[in-house]
């Protein structure tokens, strides 16, 4: 059963081989745009989980070695760890860009995630039962997460061509979440884990906004309950986020670049209302996705959804 609608599936396959298709870019442009994320990564990534660094805070801890008044030890230790296996990650995909998820792979991820606030811990699984404050999962007993943790590298490889990468890297996440392996950095580690995945099929890097943090949790909660769909084109829309800035960015000046404007000013414009391109927006049936806060999309992102929806009612 696909979990990825078709339409989006193929309008992300779309971007990922014009992305694929430039050539000539130049090497400092890539590098400045994995810095650029590498931090937002970080930012997001923790700020979900509690830290109160802020994304220009963040930036100045891992570039310039500064400490921000005010702000715990632990805050700034996080981003640093953080930033360090986020490398990590990079270092491996170059090392050998085949290697698939091993145990060895999740565990160096989490021991590099909490290196410097949870030594004790760092890389080795949990021996003791937790609860997930706010959530109405329990993680299993601690009993039985080596052999979970084993089972779900060996239903990655069984389904890596059987399900699309997206889909793989979705379940992947969710799965790390749902056993809760360690007993801090679980995701932290899933959000990064899920990278490999895409990351070797040449999609950039791809973040968790902190901005969707409730979205985020819904849609895990209704993966604990096996309805994974949500969850799978959240994952999508935030891929989809990703090539879009990539996109922007690389394309030549010669290439036709679409603009991204709020939904309230595309609405004015259009038959549609902000709330109804907000739904849309929402459910990935437009190419749109956040800046901030906010939802942006382009009128051609629209007039494609509007034309594509009038040739469905034809058939």
């Amino acid at each position: 059963m696909p979990y990825l609608d078709l339409n989006f599936k193929n309008r992300l396959d779309y971007k990922l081989k014009q992305l694929q298709g430039l050539r000539h870019i130049p090497p400092t442009q890539i590098i400045k745009l994995q810095e650029q994320f590498g931090i937002e990564m970080t930012y997001n990534s923790n700020a979900i989980e509690g830290n109160r660094l802020t994304l220009k805070e963040t930036f100045l801890v891992i570039n310039e070695g500064l400490t921000i008044k005010g702000k715990s030890l632990k805050d700034h230790l996080e981003a640093k760890d953080h930033f360090e296996a986020l490398n990590y990650l990079y270092e491996f995909i170059e090392k050998d860009n085949r290697q698939g998820i091993s145990e060895v792979f999740i565990r160096s991820i989490q021991q590099l995630i909490v290196k410097e606030t949870d030594t004790t811990w760092a890389g080795n699984y949990r021996n003791s039962d937790v609860i997930i404050t706010g959530s109405n999962h329990t993680p299993p007993d601690a009993s039985a997460v080596p052999h979970m943790v084993s089972d779900l590298i060996k239903w990655v490889s069984n389904n890596k061509n059987k399900l699309s990468p997206i889909e793989l890297a979705a379940f992947l996440h969710h799965r790390i979440v749902f056993i809760h392996p360690f007993f801090d950095g679980n995701g932290r580690t899933a959000r990064l884990v899920m990278n490999l995945i895409l990351m070797q099929k040449g999609y950039p890097l791809v973040m968790i906004l902190k901005n969707d943090r409730r979205r985020y949790y819904d849609s895990l909660d209704k993966a604990d309950k096996e309805n994974y769909k949500p969850f799978v084109n959240f994952i999508a829309q935030a891929l989809e986020r990703s090539l879009n800035i990539y996109l922007r960015t690389l394309l030549p000046i010669t290439k036709t670049k679409e603009k991204y404007f709020l939904l309230s000013e595309i609405s004015k414009k259009i038959s549609y209302s902000e709330k109804y391109l907000n739904l849309l927006a929402r459910q990935g049936k437009i190419e749109a996705h956040k800046e901030k806060r906010n939802w942006v999309v382009s009128f051609e992102a629209v007039e494609r959804y509007i034309k594509n929806r009038m040739r469905k009612r034809k058939i």
